[in-house]
C-alpha cells in the first residue's frame, strides 16, 4: 500500500509539473504558431463532352475537353504573420488538362502557369513579384456571367482567344511582373502592374496596367487600362504596341443578376482598332438550378481593309449538386461577318477542392 501511494504521489507530481511547464510554454508556443506559415492546397477540376465549331470552320468537332466554364487548376498558397500588421505570402498555381493529364493550357505553358509570386501585405496594401494573372482579365471575369471561361464566355473568347480573332494582344497571364494593390477604401481598390520585358537594349518593351475595382453590396464595378508591347522574334524584330481598356459592372437584384461591359483596343504598327460590348445575366430558378446567358459583339477596323464584326452568344443551364460540385449544359453560337455561323455545345461537370 505504501508503495502504491508513493507511485500515485509521484505520478501526481509529474502531471502537475507537466501542466506547469505547458502553462509556462503556452505564450511561446502561441507566438510560434502565429508566426508559422499556413499553407493551403486547393483547386478546381472540370471536364465536358460536346461539339465545337467557330464561325467559318468547315465542320464541327466532337470533343472530350477539360475546363468548360472554368479552366482546371490546382494551387498552393501560404501566409506568414510577421507582426505589426504585416504578412508575407506566396501563391503557386498550375493549369492542367484533365482530359489528357497534361499540365498547362497548351504545351507552351510552364508548370505554374496560372500564378507564381511572392509578396508582402499590410496596412499599406499589397505588393507581389512574379507571374500574375492580369488584373484586366480578373476584372473581365467580374463583369460577365461566364467568368473566365475560355470556351463559353462570349466576352472572354472575343477578347483573348485566337480562334475568335482575339481583340486583346498578349496572354491573360504576364511574366516578370511587379504588382501593387492599395488597401480598400470603402470597397474601392486600385492596382498597378509593371512587367519590364527583360529585353536587352530595349527597355521600352514593357507591359503596364492601371486598374480600379469597386465592391459594395450587390454592386461590382471595374475600370481597367493596359499597354502591351510585343517584340517579334523575326530577323528584324518588329515592336507591336496595343493599348486596351475595359469598363463594366454587375448588379445583383436577387431575382436576377445583370452584367454589362465594354472593351476597346488600339493597336499600332499594323493599325487596328476594336470595340466590344457585352451584356449578360444569371437567374436562379430554384431547386439548385440557374440560367446563365451572355452576348458579345465586336467591331474591328483596319485601314485599307473592310470593317468586320463578330457576334457570339451563349446560353447555359447550371445545376448545383452541392456547394462544391455542379453540372452544366451549354450552347454557344458564333458568327463573324463574311462567314457562316458555328455552334458549340457542352455537357459538363465542375468540382472545387
Amino acid at each position: 500500500m505504501t508503495t502504491a501511494k508513493g507511485d500515485t504521489s509521484m505520478r501526481t507530481r509529474r502531471i502537475v509539473t507537466s501542466m506547469a511547464a505547458a502553462m509556462a510554454l503556452a505564450p511561446w508556443c502561441t507566438q510560434v504558431q502565429a508566426q508559422s506559415t499556413s499553407v493551403q492546397f486547393y483547386g478546381l477540376i472540370g471536364s465536358y463532352v460536346g461539339t465545337t465549331k467557330v464561325s467559318g470552320a468547315p465542320s464541327s468537332t466532337t470533343v472530350v475537353n477539360g475546363g468548360g466554364l472554368t479552366t482546371s487548376f490546382f494551387g498552393f498558397r501560404g501566409e506568414e504573420n510577421l507582426g505589426g500588421g504585416t504578412s508575407a505570402f506566396f501563391t503557386l498555381e498550375s493549369f492542367f488538362q484533365p482530359d489528357s493529364g497534361m499540365y498547362g493550357r497548351t504545351p507552351a505553358d510552364p508548370l505554374f502557369s496560372r500564378n507564381a509570386f511572392v509578396g508582402l501585405k499590410g496596412r499599406y496594401g499589397k505588393i507581389s513579384i512574379g507571374r500574375h494573372m492580369t488584373p484586366t482579365y480578373i476584372s473581365m471575369q467580374a463583369v460577365n456571367p461566364f467568368g473566365g471561361s475560355v470556351q463559353f464566355s462570349p466576352l472572354v473568347v472575343q477578347s483573348f482567344i485566337p480562334a475568335f480573332n482575339n481583340a486583346v494582344l498578349g496572354d491573360s497571364v504576364w511574366n516578370n511582373t511587379v504588382q501593387y494593390s492599395t488597401p480598400s477604401f470603402g470597397g474601392l481598390v486600385g492596382t498597378l502592374d509593371y512587367a519590364p520585358g527583360e529585353t536587352a537594349g530595349r527597355s521600352g518593351v514593357a507591359n503596364t496596367g492601371v486598374h480600379l475595382r469597386y465592391d459594395a453590396g450587390p454592386l461590382t464595378a471595374v475600370a481597367s487600362g493596359q499597354r502591351v508591347r510585343l517584340l517579334s522574334t523575326a530577323t528584324v524584330p518588329v515592336l507591336t504596341e496595343q493599348k486596351a481598356w475595359l469598363a463594366g459592372f454587375a448588379y445583383d437584384f436577387r431575382v436576377v443578376k445583370v452584367y454589362a461591359a465594354a472593351v476597346g483596343t488600339e493597336t499600332y504598327g499594323t493599325p487596328t482598332s476594336t470595340r466590344t460590348w457585352s451584356l449578360g445575366a444569371t437567374m436562379p430558378l430554384g431547386r439548385g438550378y440557374r440560367l446563365i446567358a451572355a452576348y458579345a459583339h465586336t467591331d474591328r477596323d483596319t485601314p485599307k481593309l473592310a470593317s468586320t464584326d463578330r457576334r457570339t452568344g451563349t446560353l447555359c443551364l447550371d445545376y448545383s449538386l452541392s456547394k462544391r460540385t455542379d453540372l452544366f449544359l451549354a450552347a454557344m453560337n458564333d458568327k463573324r461577318s463574311g462567314a457562316g455561323s458555328g455552334t458549340s455545345t457542352a455537357l459538363g461537370m465542375r468540382h472545387t477542392f
